[in-house]
Formats: C-alpha cells, structure tokens, sequence
C-alpha cells in the first residue's frame, strides 16, 4: 500500500474542504471494507483518506410515518438489519441486506459504502482499469471470461454488473440520496444515482469528488403494498449474487395496482425491468403472471460467450421475488 495522509473530521463541511477535485487528490474512508482493499491491491492510490465516522450526524436510523426511514451514510449492514422499523415496514430492504452474510462486512461495512462500492469485475481488480481494456483501449471482456459479467445494458464499453446489494430494493421503494458537497446539499433519486460510464475516466455514481454522501431517505409505500428482494447465488457464504430482484407491489385487493421491479447483478447500473412491471399491472399474482414479469424483465438481455446462463437466472429471481412478495415479504 503507498502512503497516504489521514484526516479525521468531525462535520461535513470539514469533510468536504478536505477532498480534491480530482479522485486520486482524496477519498472517504467509513467502513473501509473496499477502499482498503482496493488500495492494498494498489488498484487505487489516493493521496489523503477522509475518514468520516467521526461525523455525529451521519449515523444512526430513525423512522417517521411521513418522512419514511432516514438510514445515515455511516449506519452499518447489522445496524439497519437490526432496525425494527425498517424490519416492519421494508421487508424488501431488509431480505437485501440479509444477503450479505459476512459478520464483519455487516459489521463494518455502511449503507453509503454499499451504494458507493467499486465494480467486483476481475479485470478492474486486476488494473485493467474501470473498462476492463488493455493498452489499446480493446475490452478484454468480450472475449475473455465473462461468467459474471452483464446481460442487460452490455453494448459496451461498460460490460461489469453493479455490485450494491441494497440499491435494487432502494430503488424499488423511491428512494433519494442526499449527498453534500462545497456547493452545499443536493438530492438524487436513488434511480439517477447509477451510471454508466462512457470512458474509463468516468465514473459510476452520480457523485463527483468532493462531494459526500450524508443520508440514505426511503419513503414509505403505500398501505397494503407488498414488496421481496430474491437472489440468485452459487453460496451461501459470503458472496455477490448471479441475480437479483427487488419487488415493490401496491395491490388493490387481489390485483397489482402498480408494480416496481429492479434487477440487480445483471448490468452496469440496477436494472429498472419496467416492462416486468407492467407485465403485471392490473392482475392477480400467480406462477403464470410472475413467470411472465420474469421473461418481460430479461426482454432484450444478450449474453456475452459465457454468461449466456445469467438471462435464466434473472428470470427465476424475478419470478420468485414477485411471489415472495405476495405472500408477505420477509418477517
């Protein structure tokens, strides 16, 4: 690992001054879980860590009939796990987070941090950079091993799947990210939160380098609504999914009103399957109806030479967490 400076502020308007306007100038430290290593892989190099746990306001979960869960940037996976609002009223979410098995990630890792986690593509962890391209500025995706890689939004040159396992269901419930920056606070749907890049010099959040984020704010659905996260995965130790998919369902009585659908581990950014969605407006929730939200979601995915098998995967998770959802969700 190179040096670096550390800094240890305790507001966010400290926080800010001290990043750069560039990536490599500073970047956050909070639960550290994949900057660090991704530093010790000398993937990346910044010159100063930020580290902001120090910072009061940034923590901690509190819930609001009319504001909906507020989950602070630096709450933990075991923190909002442990929430009983949260347990109570976004089942979905909490599935979400359930999946991510490690005690000490759960421990450590932040609910911003999972938002904000670099792709897990071997080519980027290996120093081919953000495109995952050698000298020449040619993928080595394409043609190389790509089990893992996307099936939706892959017509290049971004071919990694994002990796947050709580934005699907984030983003199913309407949620806005509230980020801070020298120019004071600004919000984003948590749906314009993800990008793809174009260039390897972008980036894949809606959030440029002196900017923090301060707090995570899910509004509450409907009365009545339904809402999943099931996931696809080859273990149950600690791993990323193969596919996912995050329902959110406002019923009346026996028939879907209106449903949100978002895929996650199938494409560089949480897939919104609104095809899936209104495949399933206006019907009673059967095996027949989740299995045709399920082939609606996966409507135009191309595989690459060896994840062609994700497509059917992405179909089941959709199909199952839609039913998972009409029978109540987690508990």
């Amino acid at each position: 690992m190179r040096a670096f400076e550390y800094a240890s502020p305790t507001t966010r308007e400290q926080a800010v001054k001290l990043l750069g306007d560039d990536w490599n100038d500073a970047q956050v430290l909070a639960g550290g879980t994949d900057l660090l290593a991704l530093m010790k892989d000398d993937v990346v190099a910044p010159k100063r860590l930020v580290n902001i746990k120090d910072i009061a306001d940034l923590r901690g979960i509190s819930f609001n009939p009319k504001a909906g869960l507020r989950i602070g940037a630096t709450a933990s996976i075991q923190q909002l796990i442990d929430n009983a609002d949260a347990r109570r009223h976004f089942p979905a979410l909490i599935e979400a987070a359930e999946g991510i098995t490690s005690p000490q990630i759960r421990s450590l890792g932040t609910a911003a941090g999972d938002l904000c986690q670099r792709p897990r593509c071997w080519y980027y962890r290996a120093g081919y950079g953000l495109l995952g391209q050698d000298a020449s500025g040619k993928s080595l995706v394409v043609d190389g091993d790509n089990r893992y890689h996307a099936i939706l939004g892959n017509s290049g040159p971004a071919y990694f799947v994002n990796p947050s396992s709580l934005a699907p269901a984030l983003i199913a419930y309407g949620t806005k990210i509230q980020l801070f920056g020298p120019k004071g606070a600004r919000e984003v749907a948590a749906e314009k939160f993800f990008a793809t890049p174009a260039s390897a010099s972008d980036r894949e959040q809606n959030l440029k380098p002196n900017e923090i984020v301060t707090e995570i704010i899910v509004p509450l659905p409907p009365a009545g609504s339904r809402s999943a996260t099931y996931e696809v995965r080859q273990k149950e130790a600690l791993d990323w999914p193969l596919a996912a998919a995050s329902v959110v369902l406002e019923m009346k009585g026996n028939e879907v009103k209106s449903a949100k659908i978002v895929m996650g581990h199938v494409a560089p950014v949480p897939w919104v399957a609104e095809a899936a969605g209104q495949a399933l407006t206006g019907k009673a929730i059967t095996e027949e109806t989740a299995s045709a939200a399920g082939e609606a979601g996966v409507r135009g995915a191309k595989g690459l030479s060896r994840n062609g098998y994700k497509i059917q995967l992405a179909k089941v998770a959709v199909k199952r967490a839609v039913l998972q959802a009409a029978r109540g969700g987690a508990k």
